[in-house]
């Protein structure tokens, strides 16, 4: 049995600096840059990268763990530094920090213990976002002919 492994979005400009991503199932985003002069509240495409780095560990580490126990908390923050350098523009120091907070009860005593195991299993192995900004993998950009 082989798996689609492809996975794709389509991203279209909308106006100026500013662009709609589209999954093949039809789920939009919109974004733009921090220059474009429109949405104060817009997302840019570096928030997104932090966004996805977060979303997919955090992902990776509910299902572990609300198996036990809901969360009364559950947060995670992304953050990084953009700078320039003679790689280029990019982001350093990435970091990924979980606020979890479990209820009293057998189940959440539970839910904490496996806590830091989960957080650990997603970055070393499970979250696909992070593990391919960590390994570095190639992207390649191309122009269709018009």
């Amino acid at each position: 049995m082989s798996e689609n492994s492809e996975r794709s979005v389509v991203v279209e400009r909308t106006s100026t600096e500013h662009f709609v991503a589209t999954n093949p199932r039809g789920g939009t985003i919109s974004f733009g840059t921090a220059s474009g002069g429109g949405s104060e509240t817009e997302f840019t495409p570096v928030e997104l990268l932090l966004a996805a780095i977060g979303g997919c560990t955090a992902a990776d580490v509910d299902v572990a763990t609300s198996r036990h126990a809901e969360p009364s908390e559950f947060t995670v923050t992304v953050t990084g530094d953009k700078i320039s350098d003679d790689f280029g523009n990019r982001m350093t120091n990435l970091a990924v920090t979980f606020t979890v907070t479990f209820p009293d009860g057998e189940g959440a005593d539970r839910a904490r213990t496996i806590l830091p195991r989960a957080v650990k299993t997603s970055h070393d192995r499970l979250c696909t976002v992070s593990r391919t900004v960590e390994i570095g993998t190639p992207v390649t950009a191309t122009v269709n002919d018009a």
